[in-house]
């Protein structure tokens, strides 16, 4: 009751995230309903509907990513003085975190169990009323506990997920004088994306038959591709903060000026922040032009159906929200740091130039990284 009070009280820019968090909750919602009516339609097939509902697995992890940068930059969570005294400490508000979270992913899969009634045509009275009965198995009654044991997986993973990455916690002070170290994930990073790639090219010419059946189509490859690029994901997600960490050391080499040192310094220090959405967008965008040079190739349109389309529209929708608002976080974690600047007397064109420094440099580094990394996942595709 307390998250719903708070609720009613907040920016419209917070509302306006918590409803594209429950948008992307309705769309999972969705994936899942349709991997159970096919299920349901297809009672023979057990190994193919177990597949399937796996593959949903990729735009939920994306959407637990979402609602919980979007619960981090909730202001409602922050600690701030006087609340502990009435009861609202950092457990609390966590817990309240939490709780909204859960709301609006409710909200999605609500949103999603009544849309997908009304395409099976067991609700009517609206446009497009059993518009897909046959794709979702309208003659078949819907297992009501099945179905809403799969919309609850979403809500409880997101709530979980937001409470873990908000609940208190005091990090050790460092030394005086000891520069905060560099994002260790880099090595291991790199290790992965190497594996996952060779995972990729032998599991695609191994020609073992063992398709990954994903939901509207896309049959033809082996389950080991997208266990490879699963990998490849996490590899760059691990490899990002030590690469934008190196991103702020580059800008501050060769006889660095007040613009660069200061757009390095910040570049490091929120290096962990956004170096790992960073990274999970840079393997979304490459896994999209893998598939893009899939469906280029000879009989590679036929590969891909509609609710595949919106998993990967889920994902990159997500992925890059996530960015964004990793980025929102960073800039309202740095507000007092600018203020100060501004304060004694620097420009501000000078913080503007600052901010396409950074953003120059990490572009340098991840569009390069995700167009090779898109070239060597597409090549044993299309060869």
């Amino acid at each position: 009751m307390l998250a719903l009070r708070l609720a009613r009280g907040t920016h419209p820019l917070v509302l306006t995230r918590r409803l594209l968090v429950a948008a992307a909750a309705a769309g999972v919602g969705f994936l899942l309903l349709c991997t159970l009516g096919y299920a349901v339609g297809h009672p023979d097939r057990s190994s193919a509907s177990v597949l399937r509902l796996l593959w949903c697995a990729l735009p939920l992890a994306a959407t637990v990513q979402f609602a919980v940068a979007v619960a981090r930059t909730d202001p409602s969570t922050r600690p701030r003085p006087g609340l502990s005294a009435i009861g609202l400490g950092p457990a609390r508000l966590t817990a309240i975190a939490a709780a909204s979270t859960a709301v609006a992913c409710t909200l999605g899969s609500t949103v999603a169990l009544l849309f997908y009634l009304h395409l099976r045509g067991d609700i009517t009275g609206l446009p497009f009323d059993g518009a897909a009965a046959g794709l979702l198995a309208a003659d078949q009654p819907v297992p009501l506990a099945a179905a809403l044991t799969l919309l609850a997986v979403l809500p409880v993973a997101a709530a979980t997920a937001a409470g873990l990455a908000l609940r208190p916690r005091t990090a050790p002070a460092a030394p005086e004088g000891v520069e905060k170290a560099m994002p260790a994930g880099l090595p291991w990073g790199v290790a992965l994306v190497a594996i996952g790639l060779a995972i990729e090219t032998y599991a695609s010419r191994s020609g073992s038959g063992n398709g990954l059946p994903l939901p509207g189509r896309f049959d033809g490859n082996p389950a080991g591709v997208l266990a490879g690029w699963v990998l490849t994901t996490v590899g760059l997600a691990m490899a990002g903060p030590g690469l934008a960490y190196g991103c702020g050391r580059l800008l501050q080499a060769v006889r660095p000026g007040a613009t660069r040192l200061l757009a390095g310094r910040v570049l490091m220090d929120e290096s962990r922040r956004i170096g790992r959405p960073l990274g999970v967008v840079s393997a979304v965008l490459s896994g999209l032009l893998a598939a893009s040079r899939l469906y280029a190739s000879d009989g590679g349109s036929e590969a891909f159906g509609p609710l595949t389309g919106l998993g990967a529209a889920l994902i990159l929708a997500c992925t890059t929200a996530t960015l964004l608002t990793a980025a929102l976080e960073s800039r309202q974690g740095r507000a007092h740091t600018t203020e100060a600047l501004l304060r004694i007397g620097a420009p501000p064109t000078v913080l503007r130039t600052a901010a396409l420094l950074r953003a120059g440099a990490l572009l340098t580094v991840f569009l390069p990284l995700t167009w090779a990394v898109a070239e060597l996942a597409a090549l044993p595709l299309t060869g």
